[in-house]
């Protein structure tokens, strides 16, 4: 028998419940799977830092958009991912994210390439079952949108590193750009720096933190 260890991570519990069903109804008789659940960074976190000292997931579902972690230092199911590629090197990472735009879609590749990235707007239950399947054994699988995007050859250069992300994220809850230097070990010169990188990066014209703040949430990067 094949024991499947699974974590799925996902801010709307009936979304997760309906990936468990999917995945429960379809496995393979010789399949065994463990499905544990996640709500918010704080929890898969929590499960993340046991399962690598007892027993690592073979694969992690990740919704994107999730509530951060109390000590801010988890901002998104993007984090949790990073990090579990650093503590479960030999987990199956895979993206499920209501973004489908181009730019958000190429970061996501760079930063964690991901042995599955589903965009949920393209997914069926026949399709997370087929990917599920496929992940495991001969990864990686992307969803139409995502093999759509990769096939054009466009020029992407909106690439958000983790500083500017935490900057965004940071200014999104309200901290003042002079304040930012107690949270992120930077010059003031070299945040205002990348500030100015973001805006010009977001095509942000007028140059409010406001416009910066809606300009990245509409691009997927909050």
């Amino acid at each position: 028998m094949q024991h499947i260890h699974i974590l799925m991570v996902d801010d709307h519990p009936i979304i997760i419940e309906g990936y468990e069903n999917t995945l429960m109804a379809t496995k393979k008789e010789d399949q065994i799977l463990q499905i544990e659940t996640a709500n918010d960074c704080d929890t898969a976190n929590e499960l993340l830092q046991r399962a690598s000292k007892e027993k690592p997931y073979d694969i992690c579902f990740f919704d994107i958009s999730l509530p951060s972690s109390s000590d801010g230092k988890l901002t998104s199911g993007e984090d949790l991912a990073k990090m579990t590629r650093d503590i479960m090197p030999n987990a199956k990472v895979v993206i499920l994210t209501m973004f489908n735009e181009s730019y958000r879609v190429h970061n996501i590749i760079k930063e964690i390439n991901p042995d599955g990235f589903l965009i949920k707007s393209d997914m069926t239950s026949s399709e997370l079952a087929e990917a599920f399947q496929h992940i495991l054994t001969t990864p990686p699988y992307y969803s139409s949108t995502v093999s759509n995007f990769l096939k054009k050859s466009i020029d992407t250069d909106i690439y958000v590193d983790d500083i500017n992300r935490k900057i965004l994220h940071l200014l999104s809850q309200g901290i003042r750009t002079i304040t930012l230097r107690e949270h992120i070990n930077l010059s003031m010169s070299a945040i205002e720096k990348r500030k100015k990188q973001l805006k010009l990066l977001l095509s942000v014209e007028d140059g409010k933190d406001e416009t910066l703040i809606e300009e990245a949430r509409k691009k997927g990067f909050l």
